[in-house]
């Protein structure tokens, strides 16, 4: 370990301390101890600012300033369109990032969050890099930490990368949503991904009073980190944390293709109550998200205006809005009226005085997931 290498673990669990991400002493210890830039030793890709699709290029180990990179607070893409990792690449590409190495203030924030003690046993879903697994190592010892990760060359290079820093957790490679059985029950659960349903297998193999920690949201791309507690009787309740958290989405959980768009200019029309821009926000789009949780939201520049697009690809349902002298149209169609149930569940909402995330509950049973917010 060079001086420089320890200046930059120093430096960022000081940054982190500041940021109240990291708030006690043994995970301090162990982000001065574990060094990231060995989980990103292939590189990982900079995104390329302009008016048209995002671009993305690989910066390599040789690269300036490459070290330093790796200890600033921010997240490194290190896997393009499910296969493509940067040392695979020259010049740029233009594909979604399907992995990458998450922000450590977020990593420190989320082990905080899930109040580990000596002692327990964690299941972390998305192995990633392998830094937060390295974290979580360091805390309470490899025998503890079991590791899933769906994709196995990820799961294959931060099995790599863990060794060489004397890392030997048990990875697994499969179905992170399916958890992992074998070594159950946990204390604890964590999950690095974002979902849209949470799944009870976790809390299956969660024992009663455990905790898990995962971040909830939609295909309209709001999301939050929320905290369940297991019971008794097989369920699992708690509340969302705040801080508007996101993931890429676990790869089962992602959204089906839109394919063909329905036809817009029919359907039933009126004046909508509440226009397409208040799902801007990012609450009031979790809340729509709620009451309408298989719609995906697109725009359409037509005519010289743009529609706002909502398409239930499930069931066929779909809503297309668009502001016209002032005024916000709805059309709808399909078997159910998504801009209605979106402007009944708003409404309610802010009738209840628009309480932030934070206020919101969060229950699972082996039936359902249900999400609400307290009434004034």
């Amino acid at each position: 370990m060079s001086d420089q290498e320890q200046g930059l673990r120093l430096r960022l669990a000081k940054t982190l301390t500041a940021s109240a991400h990291l708030r006690t002493q043994p995970w301090r210890d162990a982000v001065e101890a574990v060094p990231r830039h060995e989980f990103i030793r292939g590189g990982f890709f900079d995104r390329i600012d302009g008016n048209g699709p995002t671009a993305w290029t690989p910066i390599m180990p040789d690269a300036p300033l490459w070290l330093e990179r790796c200890y600033e607070d921010e997240s490194l893409v290190t896997q393009i369109a499910g296969t493509i990792v940067p040392g695979d690449l020259r010049g740029e590409i233009m594909r979604a990032p399907t992995s990458s190495s998450t922000m450590p203030g977020l990593v420190v924030r989320m082990w905080e969050d899930l109040q580990v003690e000596d002692g327990d046993r964690v299941l972390e879903i998305g192995t990633g890099t392998g830094y937060s697994t390295a974290l979580g190592c360091h805390r309470l010892g490899d025998e503890r930490v079991t590791s899933v990760e769906v994709d196995p060359g990820v799961s294959g290079r931060a099995g790599t990368a863990l060794a060489q820093c004397g890392c030997h957790p048990h990875l697994v490679v499969g179905d992170g949503l399916a958890g992992y059985a074998d070594n159950a029950p946990y204390d604890r659960v964590i999950a690095t991904c974002g979902l849209v349903s949470l799944p009870y297998e976790w809390i299956e193999q969660t024992r009663p009073g455990g905790a898990i920690l995962a971040t909830l949201g939609g295909w309209m791309f709001s999301s939050e980190l929320a905290r369940l507690t297991v019971k008794e009787d097989g369920t699992a309740s708690g509340s969302f944390l705040g801080g508007r958290i996101s993931f890429m989405l676990a790869r089962p959980q992602s959204p089906p293709p839109l394919g063909l768009l329905p036809d817009i200019d029919q359907g039933e029309e009126r004046v909508a109550a509440l226009g397409a821009d208040v799902i801007n926000d990012w609450d009031t789009r979790f809340v729509a998200q709620v009451a309408a949780p298989g719609a995906q939201r697109i725009s359409l520049d037509r005519d010289g205006r743009t529609e706002h697009v909502l398409v239930d690809v499930a069931d066929g349902s779909w809503a297309a809005l668009a502001e016209t002298h002032g005024r916000w149209i709805v059309r709808q169609g399909g078997p159910a009226r998504i801009w209605d149930d979106i402007e009944m569940y708003v409404v309610l909402w802010r009738e209840a005085g628009s309480p932030t995330l934070d206020k919101f509950q969060v229950s699972v049973t082996r039936e359902s997931q249900k999400i609400t917010w307290p009434k004034l």
